[in-house]
């Protein structure tokens, strides 16, 4: 393996002693028994296998949305354990203590998990793997969650890629390594399995209020729920138009499996396998836009791992003195989907009501709050961790930073998205903005991006009072472009 150094642990070879011995699969964000490769490697042992999930201390808190997903997508992963004969164990804790304690408990030699790639877990695996092979134990990571791990693809130069077109013209060169692995028929159990926590204890559903209602009604969370939206968007003409349906936020153009890859209830292998099955008719263009979707995800954990504090440092140093004079007293206004600009506001809400954001609306809404409002994007991005169900350590950071302008292969400092012309272009009836900012929905569309441009009897007529029933802007267009140009102008002058 390339730069082993950099992994974050190195394969055991497993002992012949400790065939038929009880192995531990330890999940995390692969929450699936279907190609997942640390499960797939524990039933080659023979012996009964113990499936554990620890809710671990020590990483970056997930947010409200992630923590309702994770319940879901928890009591769907044991449901399907348990139908193949196993069961899975709840912990929460300390992973190095946890695992020590199961293995005393179960007289486990063997203990199996998929890599991941952000500087706390990688942390945290290397602790465990140092303590399970203090213990003479089989301590195994595996290769599950990516299609090219971190250190596969490098410049011929050397280093990793920085920019992701050549990123993907390699990866797409060096060709996807195996198909996606069958899930288990059956998992033999221990005569008795360790002590578990219930979900409830857990405490990961929204009380007082429960708040997740409309979320509930949009998502279905656990392995079944991915491969149904998978098999929809491939099979139901979702992926037909791709190219350019993926733009337009009022319809389902895009594929919404985003939450769970982000949980790995599916993986890349499979998406992959499946959008390029032979007997599948996908228009060329729409099959490439797609894949590169998945390629830009693969993109970001590479500068995940070479950049592990990506969700919190710049990366581009000279954005580090970049003068944010935003007022941050503003914030919750932009949180709430209260900025006076339609297309913004129609994104905030959505977030906050379903979880997800479109991603064409996630562009336009950052934009506005990095060079609108000139608010830091760390912002932006802890808004996102905490509210997003497909909340993501890698593909956040990094996209925050794109639009930004202070990532890897970020989008040029000048270009601000006009939040009225994007409303124009993609959202041409209006009716995604008329879904999530109901108070403007009878408003004539000439003037549904701006409606402080409406006349005062047109504004009568649509029962909107600025100010009042819908807000004024918080911010005027072109003052406040021509100040974040002149502010990221001089960020550029320092490089």
């Amino acid at each position: 393996m390339k730069n082993g150094s950099n992994t974050v642990s190195e394969s055991v070879k497993t002992k012949p002693s400790n065939a038929c011995k009880p192995s531990i699969v330890w999940f995390r964000r692969d929450l699936r028994i279907t190609d997942n490769s640390a499960l797939r490697e524990a039933v080659k042992f023979g012996g009964p296998v113990i499936c554990v999930f620890i809710l671990e201390s020590g990483q970056r808190a997930i947010g409200g949305a992630s923590k309702w997903w994770l319940h879901h997508s928890l009591a769907a992963l044991s449901a399907s354990i348990t139908q193949i004969g196993g069961q899975l164990v709840l912990r929460r804790g300390n992973p190095v203590e946890i695992l020590d304690d199961l293995v005393d408990a179960s007289g486990a030699q063997n203990v199996f998990w998929n890599r991941r790639y952000d500087a706390a877990g990688m942390e945290t695996d290397k602790r465990v793997k140092a303590r399970l092979t203090e213990r003479n134990l089989v301590a195994q990571s595996l290769k599950s969650n990516l299609l090219f791990e971190p250190w596969d693809i490098e410049k011929k130069s050397g280093g990793y890629y920085k920019v992701y077109t050549p990123f993907k013209r390699a990866c797409l060169s060096a060709g996807v390594d195996r198909p996606a692995l069958a899930a288990p028929d059956r998992l033999l159990s221990p005569e008795a399995h360790p002590d578990s926590d219930t979900l409830e204890d857990w405490g990961l559903l929204p009380t007082n209020p429960d708040w997740s209602k409309t979320i509930a009604a949009t998502w279905t969370p656990g392995e079944e729920g991915a491969k149904a939206r998978l098999s929809a968007f491939l099979h139901d003409d979702g992926i037909v138009g791709y190219r350019e349906q993926r733009n337009l936020p009022a319809i389902e153009g895009t594929s919404r499996l985003s939450p769970h890859i982000a949980f790995g209830e599916i993986s890349p292998y499979q998406i992959w396998s499946a959008a390029t099955a032979p007997d599948l008719d996908i228009p060329a263009q729409d099959l490439e836009t797609f894949l590169s979707e998945v390629l830009w995800r693969e993109f970001s954990y590479t500068l995940l791992f070479y950049n592990p504090d990506l969700a919190s440092r710049n990366f581009q140093p000279r954005f580090d003195g970049f003068p944010w004079e935003g007022d941050a007293d503003r914030l919750p206004l932009w949180q709430n989907g209260q900025t006076g600009y339609p297309m913004v506001d129609a994104g905030l809400r959505q977030l906050w009501q379903t979880g997800w954001m479109h991603n064409r609306v996630r562009m336009i809404t950052a934009s506005f709050l990095v060079k609108h409002m000139l608010l830091d994007w760390r912002h932006g991005e802890d808004w996102f961790w905490d509210t997003l169900v497909d909340a993501d350590p890698a593909n956040n950071a990094a996209s925050w930073q794109w639009v930004a302008g202070s990532g890897a292969d970020a989008a040029p400092y000048f270009r601000i998205f006009n939040p009225m012309s994007q409303g124009e272009k993609f959202d041409r009836e209006g009716a995604y903005i008329r879904q999530f900012v109901p108070e403007l929905k009878d408003l004539p569309t000439k003037y549904l991006y701006a409606p402080w441009k409406a006349p005062a009897d047109v504004l009568k007529k649509a029962g909107v009072e600025l100010g009042k029933t819908y807000p004024k802007p918080i911010v005027e267009h072109s003052l406040a472009r021509e100040k974040a140009l002149s502010a990221f102008a001089k960020t550029k002058e320092a490089a």
